[in-house]
């Protein structure tokens, strides 16, 4: 029988971490490496599923919050190194290791990145915000006009003191994005150590640093420099222009690479929009509603008549019910549902990367009043995280 254990000391989370890892095909960590995973976790945030005294599944959870669609911001759990040891498979373990991380977690949404899409959506998450992989020919890119404020490089040492700071106080503006915990700084340190020409600039505007980017620069066979952007945080227009402006204007530099939003508007930078080109879209947030009615309430809504949609929840069953939406906020009611939908749909449609009528249309739900539903859903930009974990 599956036992389900929680870990709090060194030698549990080394053998958490080689389970995971040979759960990704990986080898087991070396010490080197073990040095370097260990501060990334945290007693009582990793469970195990345990046959016997032998380990053979793997979760964790990271204390982080969250922004929704109006701004607020919500605690929130970033999930990751989910596996199942390979002659384990198909019997059970992950869904004993979800329920019982779902039924536990002290936040009431969590999010994960998805390794398969097929995973996840039965343990109640939906992918719920993508990106967009974009190319730049920095050659025959012209931004025009000059910088409002000043951009500066930083060495490592800064960096890693005020990029926690500065990513608190202007990484937490648009939906989706998250709080970034002690643990993901110290990664993203030993990362950057890894990569000797990784660098970091900061720029500053009237009322001071406003935004950040990482980058770092690859060299091919036949002398191409790619520059690929690692991390681009901006408070304000002028700062996510005149980073651009410096990325775009580097010496010996062919092509930028950047992973942001479906909607972000960077091809009306450049005198040329041609010069962008998107390669690839993928799936980013995984989103699981964990306390449907705080979630719903958490965010706004905008105008339309009310809608009661109906949420079914097979791992948490205290969330089925049916909610009254309005421009107004969310109440629980017993009136004949409008819409009725899974959890992990719901998910999907709560950052307004997806509609319930494109749900509809491909026969994911079933309902009425789809366009008063969208109408409240909709947002004025797609959601974006861009912090990997």
């Amino acid at each position: 029988m599956t036992d389900i254990r929680v870990l709090n000391d060194e030698a549990q989370f080394r053998a958490h971490a080689t389970v995971f890892r040979r759960a990704m095909h990986w080898g087991p960590p070396t010490d080197e490496q073990w040095q370097v995973v260990l501060p990334s976790y945290e007693p009582g945030r990793a469970l195990a599923a345990f046959e016997g005294d032998e380990m053979i599944g793997t979760t964790q959870s990271y204390a982080s919050s969250l922004v929704v669609p109006g701004g607020a911001v919500v605690p929130h759990s970033a999930i990751s190194r989910v596996g199942v040891r390979a002659d384990y498979t198909r019997r059970g373990v992950l869904t004993a290791l979800m329920r019982e991380q779902l039924s536990t977690l002290p936040d009431p949404v969590a999010t994960l990145r998805a390794s398969e899409g097929r995973i996840y959506g039965r343990f109640g998450y939906g992918m719920a915000g993508r990106w967009r992989t974009v190319v730049i020919d920095a050659k025959r890119a012209v931004i025009p006009g000059d910088l409002t404020g000043r951009v500066r490089m930083l060495d490592q040492d800064t960096a890693d003191k005020l990029l926690p700071e500065l990513h608190e106080a202007v990484g937490l503006t648009k939906p989706g994005q998250i709080g970034r915990w002690a643990g993901w700084w110290a990664r993203a340190r030993d990362r950057k150590s890894d990569a000797e020409n990784s660098v970091t600039v900061v720029h500053s505007g009237p009322g001071g640093d406003d935004g950040f980017l990482t980058y770092k620069v690859s060299e091919n066979r036949e002398f191409v420099h790619k520059l690929s952007i690692e991390d681009f945080v901006w408070a304000n227009d002028d700062a996510w222009r005149d980073l651009w402006i410096y990325v775009t204007r580097l010496d010996l530099i062919d092509k930028v690479e950047i992973e942001l939003a479906l909607d972000e508007p960077v091809s009306w930078l450049f005198e040329d929009p041609r010069v962008v080109n998107t390669t690839e879209v993928f799936d980013e947030i995984w989103l699981r509603l964990v306390d449907v009615p705080r979630m719903l309430q958490a965010r706004t809504y905008g105008t339309a008549d009310p809608v009661v949609i109906e949420v079914r929840d097979k791992l948490l069953p205290a969330n089925d019910g049916r909610y009254r939406v309005s421009p107004d906020g969310v109440e629980r009611v017993e009136a004949e549902a409008d819409i009725t939908i899974p959890v992990a749909l719901l998910g999907a449609v709560y950052f307004g990367d997806t509609t319930f009528s494109q749900l509809a249309a491909t026969k994911w739900i079933e309902g009425t009043r789809l366009a008063d539903a969208d109408a409240l859903f909709a947002v004025p930009q797609k959601p974006f995280c861009g912090t990997f974990f």
